[in-house]
């Protein structure tokens, strides 16, 4: 099912349907031979609307990072469909593919790594110039480098300087000016404030939302922080070890959490109030993340959840509204991949 919501008004520019990503686990020099894959990514499903923001969090491992390079195309879909505008880029290549990778385009999450250190700052953000010539002729290019430059807050004199004359709140804006370059419809997000300090997180998220208004874009923002993705979300997806657990707008996920690993979550999200930090509930999960390449029958998640029973090694959790809520109206009434759901407040005043 796809993790559609009423907050996304505008038209749909992404449907990515039954998306897997599996890994061959080989064994032998020689003759190698496949004695097992990781499900890095298993039948994920979402919709993505003109103008929106959709938040896919969980925790490191679980497969975030894997679906955006499928996005952009960094890696190959096992299985499923990636449609953009209702064609399927999974199966493009050459001028086809080309053409649709100017539209969609990814900040990466480590400013340090994702900047070539022997380039300029004018190189890195006008060589997507060179790639689609037919954006910006020669003669442009440097005036529109250095315009990306101010929409990104940093001054255009600096076109000339390297990526080591620059803080990392900087070399990020100079990956998302890079981003912008070609004026794409999508921006794929992959943590990008996760390498950055708390007070540098908060301008980089400005920044985006501004954009985001400025250039009409719609985002995948991946991260882990759940509070970085509220601030910035319309929707939000919770993924558990290649699968989404979750699906909802903001007040849904944040305010009326009724899968249990959801929950978990949350109950580990700072509070600033001392007073609430004292009332609030704490849930601690027991035993380890399962493997990838062997995960659990049924339910991913139960080997750690509290409410589980025979059912959930039996039956796989359909992403969808769980029975005790198809009569229910309001925000506990959405997606969620658990037998047992149930909604529980963990985040005082959410």
């Amino acid at each position: 099912m796809s993790a559609e919501a009423g907050a996304g008004a505008g038209e749909p520019v992404l449907d990515v349907r039954e998306l897997a990503k599996l890994y061959p686990l080989t064994r032998g020099i020689v003759l190698r031979k496949q004695i097992g894959s990781v499900r890095a990514v298993d039948t994920v499903s979402f919709t993505l609307r003109k103008g929106e923001t959709l938040g896919i969090v969980g925790e490191s491992g679980c497969g975030k990072s894997t679906v955006a390079k499928m996005l952009v195309g960094l890696e190959k879909p096992t299985g499923g469909q990636i449609l953009y505008r209702g064609e399927d880029i999974t199966k493009l290549s050459g001028r086809a593919l080309k053409a649709v990778r100017r539209n969609i385009q990814m900040v990466f999450q480590d400013p340090y790594t994702s900047l070539n250190p022997r380039m300029t700052v004018g190189d890195i953000i006008g060589e997507p110039y060179d790639i689609h010539p037919e954006v910006a002729p020669k003669g442009d290019r440097r005036r529109k480098v250095q315009d990306l430059l101010d929409v990104v807050g940093l001054n255009p004199e600096y076109i000339n300087r390297y990526p080591h004359q620059f803080s990392g709140g900087q070399r990020q804006r100079i990956g998302i000016a890079r981003g912008l370059a070609l004026r794409p419809e999508i921006i794929v997000a992959d943590e990008p404030v996760s390498a950055l300090d708390v007070s540098v997180q908060a301008q980089v998220v400005n920044l985006l939302e501004r954009l985001q208004d400025e250039f009409d874009l719609s985002y995948v923002f991946i991260a882990h922080d759940l509070s970085v993705v509220r601030h910035i979300s319309d929707r939000v997806a919770v993924m558990y070890l290649g699968r989404f657990a979750e699906t909802g707008t903001e007040d849904e996920i944040y305010g009326h959490p009724t899968h249990p690993y959801t929950q978990a979550l949350l109950s580990a999200v700072p509070v600033p109030d001392p007073g609430a930090r004292t009332r609030r509930e704490r849930i601690l999960l027991t035993g380890d993340v399962p493997s990838p390449a062997d995960p659990p029958s049924g339910c991913r998640f139960r080997t750690r959840c509290w409410k589980a029973r025979e059912r959930c090694a039996l039956e796989v959790p359909a992403l969808a509204v769980p029975e005790g809520f198809e009569q229910v109206t309001g925000p506990a009434r959405h997606a969620s991949a658990c037998h047992f759901a149930e909604e529980r407040q963990v985040v005082p005043g959410g």
